[in-house]
């Protein structure tokens, strides 16, 4: 699957956020190969200016340092799923706090803020996206197994808060579009230590691709939803 993002005005700015990460560094590594935008900006903890999502200063700062373009493209493509010696949950029993309070404060509260920041920067007309990686295990109609509770958790908060957000900007920016994606199981490190036999784990240049894909074919009409990697609706 392969994308153009022809469906953007050219000339725009697009900014992958988390772009020393498994899957956003191949999306910027994409990005940057299209002619469409006329700059791609790379944002994360080691960046100039440096972005903490647990820091909302260093969000405001990134923000404010974009170029005078038009925004066209957010990509968030931050998350956390284990951390240290915090796995993911099997049981209640293993439920820590503090482990939670992270999960929700990478996993929700700081795409929030970056929601906070960026979406009043995209432009009134013309089709602009923000896009921010959830997860299908977010989905509480989709939740069949149980378990990894902090991150099933914070996920589905991110959900919420991305459906939210799409409500009020619409009321200004009606071409706009504000999506939660699920990148699949993706060769990266968040992920290598659950990919089971009979999984299709993909190299993340092969994700990036079709995440952009999906993007690409996105409208208003989606925005505020949960999308797979093959741009098929997830249930909350």
């Amino acid at each position: 699957m392969s994308a153009t993002l022809a469906s953007f005005p050219a000339g725009g700015i697009a900014v992958v956020v988390g772009a020393t990460g498994g899957i956003g560094a191949a999306c910027l590594l994409a990005l940057r190969a299209m002619p469409g935008f006329s700059q791609v900006v790379a944002l994360s903890r080691a960046g100039a200016p440096p972005l903490e999502l647990t820091d909302e200063a260093s969000i405001a700062a990134a923000a404010a340092s974009l170029p005078p373009a038009p925004l066209r493209l957010v990509l968030d493509a931050t998350g956390m799923l284990h951390e240290g010696a915090h796995m993911p949950e099997r049981s209640w029993r293993q439920l820590d706090p503090a482990h939670m309070a992270r999960s929700f404060a990478l996993n929700a509260i700081g795409p929030a803020l970056l929601m906070k920041h960026f979406l009043p920067l995209l432009p009134r007309d013309g089709k602009a996206v923000f896009a921010t990686l959830s997860a299908r295990v977010g989905s509480i109609g989709d939740n069949r197994l149980g378990g990894w509770y902090s991150y099933r958790a914070a996920k589905a908060a991110l959900n919420q808060l991305v459906h939210t957000a799409a409500i009020e900007l619409a009321r200004q920016r009606p071409e706009a579009v504000c999506v939660a994606l699920h990148p699949g199981t993706v060769a990266t490190p968040l992920s290598a230590r659950f990919a089971k036999a009979g999984l299709q784990v993909r190299p993340p240049s092969e994700a990036a691709a079709e995440l952009l894909a999906v993007i690409d074919r996105l409208g208003p009409a989606q925005s505020g939803g949960l999308f797979d990697h093959h741009g098929q609706a997830i249930p909350w």
